[in-house]
């Protein structure tokens, strides 16, 4: 006959051992995330032509291209895996207490506002500018046109849309997840869709 008795591990050892191992596990991952804001802060700055106040929270990689012409407002909360370029004379101008999520894009070419208070979702895609096309010119050789942005105050970017060139968000405006936002937004109202065309007002 076969003994399939297996010693059992002591649950009183397994408990002894885990909480203090659990207690240090919370400390070190306080601590690590901490460096990480420092380090991040640190690297978004160093290639910034502006200065990035301390109070602006960097939770990972931002990515910075072109003059690095980018002016942060106070108490604004970084995402990771942001893209922020500016070309030429633009620059991107941030005010304060805004909220940018993961893998938010940011190009400017004739220049981006982004009002106080303002939260964008993940994904979104805010360009000012549209390749053209010149008949025996292959499009990367064709040059752009470029017309600023502004957002609002207190605007809700919800995540994956995109704002075209020459668009004005007006403030407390809501744009819906995946809008592709064409043409100037009232103030207040709520807008969805491919294009951006209202649904209701506040």
């Amino acid at each position: 006959m076969v003994n399939n008795d297996k010693p059992r591990p002591r649950s009183g050892v397994k408990t002894v051992l885990v909480a203090p191992l659990r207690i240090a596990l919370r400390g070190t991952s306080r601590l690590f995330e901490s460096v990480r804001r420092i380090y991040s802060h640190a690297a978004l700055a160093a290639h910034m032509k502006t200065t990035l106040p301390a109070s602006v929270v960097v939770l990972g990689r931002a990515t910075v291209y072109g003059t690095g012409q980018i002016h942060f407002g106070n108490d604004i909360l970084l995402y990771p895996d942001l893209h922020l370029e500016t070309q030429g004379p633009a620059s991107i101008t941030i005010g304060d207490g805004v909220v940018i999520s993961r893998g938010v894009n940011l190009v400017a070419m004739a220049g981006i506002f982004i009002g106080a208070g303002s939260m964008i979702g993940e994904n979104t895609s805010i360009r000012d500018a549209n390749h053209l096309r010149v008949a025996g010119v292959p499009i990367r050789d064709a040059g752009h046109e470029a017309r600023a942005i502004t957002i609002g105050r207190e605007v809700w970017i919800g995540r994956g849309a995109a704002i075209l060139s020459g668009v004005t968000v007006g403030d407390h405006a809501t744009i819906g997840a995946n809008a592709v936002v064409t043409r100037d937004v009232a103030a207040g109202a709520v807008v969805g869709g491919v294009p951006a065309r209202p649904l209701e007002k506040r």
